[in-house]
């Protein structure tokens, strides 16, 4: 089993994970306050409810998007696994070609989903993970990254809205009713949710008028995104531990 660890800008996933079996994931808060010790006894309480020693791990990989928090997270691994923790970035084998503009500034993430993606899935393939931002990435028949679109995500969206206007509160992101509601709240949720499944669908058909394709696989990772996609007019798979099998293929490609 390898630890592997998507350090986004909201949440953490953590995930324990080998090669044929997802043994756990799990996802804890972000917080550039806390110290090494706090983030290895985090991590060791994970371990600890899944009844794993995490001294049997082989290796650790992560992908992150806050870079200032690699050095913390690193040592954290160190406390109690031991192992050295590989992190995704230039230099990387990742068996595609990534043709950017600038491929050293690709998104660890966006490297880590189309890895998983290419791998798990026929070509062409389009991505869509919603965390802190939603990021829909594209994969073409030839299995080369080709880019995508980067976009605020759910909550950040809202957080704005409420943030940004005086008389609109702060709320939670239930599912909403009708399109057309009858109130603040219900209009905000209809306008967030609806909004951004609406989005969603209207980036896929530019993006597959684009590609002139007509086969093309839509899967859907992230936090919210089985409830959204859910109400989208394509439809899509939903794969809750693919960015942990991009850093399963993308340890082991990179010598375990």
């Amino acid at each position: 089993m390898i630890l592997a660890i998507d350090m986004g800008n909201s949440n953490i996933v953590i995930g324990g994970i080998d090669e044929k079996t997802t043994y756990f994931m799990e996802r804890i808060t972000t917080d550039s306050r806390k110290t090494d010790l706090e983030y290895a006894v985090s991590i060791k309480n994970i371990f600890e409810i899944h009844h794993l020693d995490p001294m049997s791990v082989e290796g650790a990989i992560l992908s992150s998007v806050v870079p200032p928090l690699n050095p913390v997270l690193t040592a954290a691994v160190r406390k109690i696994t031991g192992k050295h923790l590989k992190l995704v970035g230039a230099g990387m084998k990742t068996g595609m070609n990534i043709r950017m503009d600038d491929p050293k500034k690709v998104g660890a993430d966006l490297i880590v989903d189309s890895v998983a993606a290419k791998a798990e899935y026929p070509l062409p393939i389009i991505v869509i993970d919603m965390g802190t931002a939603t990021t829909i990435t594209v994969v073409d028949k030839h299995g080369d990254y080709i880019g995508g679109v980067i976009h605020p995500g759910l909550r950040v969206s809202l957080d704005t809205l409420s943030s940004r206007t005086a008389q609109l509160p702060h709320i939670d992101l239930e599912s909403p009713g009708p399109a057309i509601a009858k109130n603040t709240i219900d209009s905000m949720r209809s306008g967030i949710v609806y909004g951004h499944a609406a989005m969603i669908d209207g980036m896929i058909d530019r993006i597959m008028a684009q590609m002139e394709e007509k086969n093309v696989k839509l899967v859907a990772t992230g936090g919210p995104a089985k409830e959204i996609t859910a109400l989208c007019r394509h439809k899509m798979e939903y794969d809750r531990d693919l960015v942990l099998y991009g850093l399963s293929r993308l340890f082991f490609r990179n010598g375990a």
